[in-house]
């Protein structure tokens, strides 16, 4: 039977440990984790013979080095091909791949059968019902009241009376809706809470010990919040849905630089992103770039001197070309530094050694976004990147953007901190300044504690573990 089977697409099965291991099918590369590896992955060779419509033949490698040849029909069944009088590599040991594969069918057989004559043939003439989504269970719901903020520490435009305050688990920070409908919290007894902008609980679910703080992110196109913990990624499309949990390699880590979560690899360098509910290895990454953000389902990378490259899982290598702004001397960037969801930030050389272009860059076309004064490459290098989460405005260091006109005001000695529509909060020497750009700035003394967003209309701010909604200045 195996010499009917074609030897295309070439697969294999290559087993790391207990929980992680890898399948290629013709090339392509698809990462599993799952507490139990073999199954998995038998089960994602199987879908594809199932889309060929046939048998394919496969290379099982152990994490010893021992190898077998099986053949993977599209239900799951599993043959072991007799090579080299039936031996591998460890001497003639049966192969278990045949072993646990048919077990895992003869129970799925037998809980069919039992299934099919007690529960569906009896079923087969009643009208469907419809069922809805798994939600939430009901959870004791924090403390949410009113209270008062110390003056002097409030920042502009707003009261001293918050709303609704709440406690928040130490060291950790909310996320705010990108429209201010919603704001998340790890609660101090190990939840995750939603509220609404006037302090309703919405929905909330327990989480592991060491979940890191909520972030609102996009995930197979939709917006969703997460929370990343040491080996898992948890995530909710909200209205009270339960969650769905993705397994992370060991060593991994999840970073929200971009629209998307990216998760960097340990050691290899490599990274993986979300594409339809599952992890998938980054491919593609050329020679000497760096993997910057991810979006949807593809990243971008870029070389020191550019291009930028987006790279997503069984897609063609995209490259964007920086383009060249006004004043550079050159027709490659001199550096680019680093990038956030949508801009690129690149310096340029010029006629004068030593000062530099800073360009903002469309990640998608590589056109100039925004220019900044000619400056010194060693002050750029140590300018911090500061963009408005909804696209109006960004600090580039001293370089104040308007991404609406777009434009730039140069303020010296500027250290941009946070921005908060519609000021950006940064210091200039020692003092707290609040900044719109080609607006006069407002020094800030006392300084006030900076807003980490506004739900509605309070300024959502954080001191000593508690959320405070504060309410606006009435007008």
């Amino acid at each position: 039977m195996a010499e009917k089977i074609p030897s295309w697409p070439k697969v294999t099965i290559r087993l790391y440990d207990d929980h992680n291991a890898e399948v290629k099918i013709a090339g392509r590369s698809h990462p599993v984790n799952h507490h139990d590896p073999r199954q998995a992955a038998i089960q994602l060779v199987s879908e594809r013979a199932a889309q060929l419509g046939r048998a394919v033949k496969a290379t099982a490698v152990e994490s010893d080095g021992a190898s077998w040849p099986l053949i993977i029909h599209p239900d799951g069944q599993v043959e072991a091909i007799e090579a080299d009088s039936g031996r591998g590599r460890n001497g003639g040991q049966k192969p278990i791949w045949p072993i646990i594969v048919a077990m895992v069918v003869g129970c799925v057989l037998v809980i069919g059968t039992i299934l099919f004559v007690a529960v569906i043939k009896p079923n087969l003439h009643k009208k469907p019902t419809v069922t809805a989504s798994p939600l939430l269970p009901s959870l004791p719901a924090p403390q949410v009241t009113p209270d008062e903020f110390p003056p002097g520490n409030v920042p502009p435009g707003f009261t001293t009376h918050a709303g609704w305050t709440v406690n928040i688990a130490e060291n950790t920070s909310p996320a705010i809706k990108p429209d201010g409908t919603e704001v998340a919290i790890l609660t101090a007894d190990g939840k995750v809470a939603v509220f609404d902008a006037n302090g309703k609980v919405l929905w909330q679910d327990e989480v592991p010990n060491d979940a890191e703080s909520p972030v609102y992110t996009t995930i197979d196109g939709k917006l969703v919040l997460a929370v990343a913990t040491q080996d898992t990624l948890i995530y909710w499309a909200g209205g009270g849905a339960e969650p769905k949990k993705i397994g992370l390699p060991d060593g991994a880590k999840v970073q929200f630089f971009g629209k998307s979560p990216l998760i960097t690899l340990s050691g290899t360098g490599g990274a993986m992103v979300m594409s339809g509910g599952e992890l998938k290895a980054v491919p593609n990454q050329p020679r000497l770039s760096t993997i910057l953000l991810a979006e949807g389902d593809r990243a971008l990378m870029s070389q020191y001197h550019g291009p930028l490259f987006w790279s997503a899982p069984d897609k063609p290598l995209q490259k964007v070309i920086p383009q060249k702004p006004g004043g550079a001397i050159t027709d490659k960037p001199q550096q680019v530094l680093a990038a956030s969801p949508d801009y690129a930030l690149a310096i340029w050389q010029t006629k004068d050694p030593e000062k530099v272009i800073p360009t903002v860059h469309s990640t998608a076309s590589g056109k100039v976004v925004a220019v900044c004064q000619p400056a010194s490459a060693t002050d750029v290098q140590s300018w911090d990147w500061v963009p408005d989460p909804n696209r109006r405005m960004a600090a580039w260091g001293e370089c104040l953007i308007n991404l609406a006109t777009p434009g730039t005001v140069r303020i010296q000695d500027f250290h941009p901190l946070s921005i908060t529509s519609p000021f950006i909060y940064g210091t200039i020497g020692s003092k707290l300044y609040a900044v719109t750009p080609g607006k006069p700035q407002h020094l800030l003394d006392p300084a006030p504690v900076r807003p980490w967003g506004i739900a509605g209309n309070h300024a959502i701010i954080v001191f000593a573990s508690v959320l405070y909604a504060l309410n606006p200045v009435p007008r």
